[in-house]
């Protein structure tokens, strides 16, 4: 019955693509409702909620002072880490980190990381002895597709509103974490033989490969991830490209809202 579904749902996505059409009716790289707020958590020094659709998604940040890498004595250090439990969605099960979040924290953080969005030097309080550990935590309370945008979202936006805490540690004055760069996820998935942008559940479960590119303000490929079996064209690439640079504007748009 576990195969079947999928095999069941595959052709019938398959009809719809070719009549240009989706399971919720979207058009091919139409994106779904998408809310942000930001300074959410009371507990956290920077946080964010982004609710896409049916996903909803929390991110928090906190701040550590650590003894930096010995071959890096004047660099600060970021740190990301996803959570998918069953009550985000069934198909998740307790216990420890499954490699599904694993993936979702790494591809989420690589896209940050990458970006440079924050200049890990200006992190250093002590050269070689103390330097400000930045640990982003992402939680899905609600799996109805796309997650990885969702958190990619959600964890810059929570970047963005975060305060170095430096009082409380006797350290300073307390400080806006300087993130410059605001980088964007946009995902796509094969379905029906062709790629669509902003998954639902059921174009998840039926579809095939999957690409993530995280773009920077420039229109800069700071990291892309393709999951799953499977292959893409020159051309397909080339649209998805010019899509996800429309999708990002948008989105960074948002978040430069919210966040000023």
């Amino acid at each position: 019955m576990v195969e079947i579904v999928p095999r069941l749902l595959k052709d019938q996505l398959l009809k719809l693509a070719e009549k240009n059409d989706r399971i919720d009716g979207r058009e091919q790289y139409q994106r779904r409702n998408v809310d942000l707020e930001v300074n959410v958590l009371t507990n956290a020094e920077g946080s964010a909620k982004v609710v896409w659709d049916g996903t909803i998604v929390y991110a928090g940040v906190k701040f550590e002072i650590r003894t930096p890498w010995p071959d890096r004595p004047t660099e600060g250090s970021l740190m990301c880490g996803a959570e998918l439990r069953p009550v985000a969605n069934l198909k998740y099960e307790p216990g420890p980190p499954s490699a599904e979040s694993i993936e979702l924290g790494r591809v989420v953080d690589r896209g940050i990381r990458e970006s440079g969005c924050i200049n890990m030097e200006e992190l250093c309080i002590v050269p070689g002895e103390k330097v400000w550990g930045v640990m982003l935590d992402i939680h899905v309370m609600s799996d109805k597709g796309n997650i990885f945008d969702a958190c990619a979202l959600a964890g810059i936006a929570a970047l963005k509103t975060a305060i170095v805490p430096a009082e409380r540690f006797d350290v300073g004055d307390d400080h806006p974490l300087p993130v410059s760069k605001l980088p964007i996820m946009a995902s796509y998935r094969k379905v029906g033989g062709r790629f669509v942008y902003d998954p639902c559940e059921e174009e998840e479960l039926g579809g095939d490969e999957r690409v993530h590119i995280t773009l920077g303000d420039d229109g800069h490929v700071h990291s892309l991830q393709k999951g799953l079996k499977g292959t893409f064209s020159t051309s397909e690439f080339a649209e998805i490209f010019a899509n996800a640079n429309e999708q990002a504007n948008e989105l960074r748009e948002m978040v430069e809202e919210k966040v000023n």
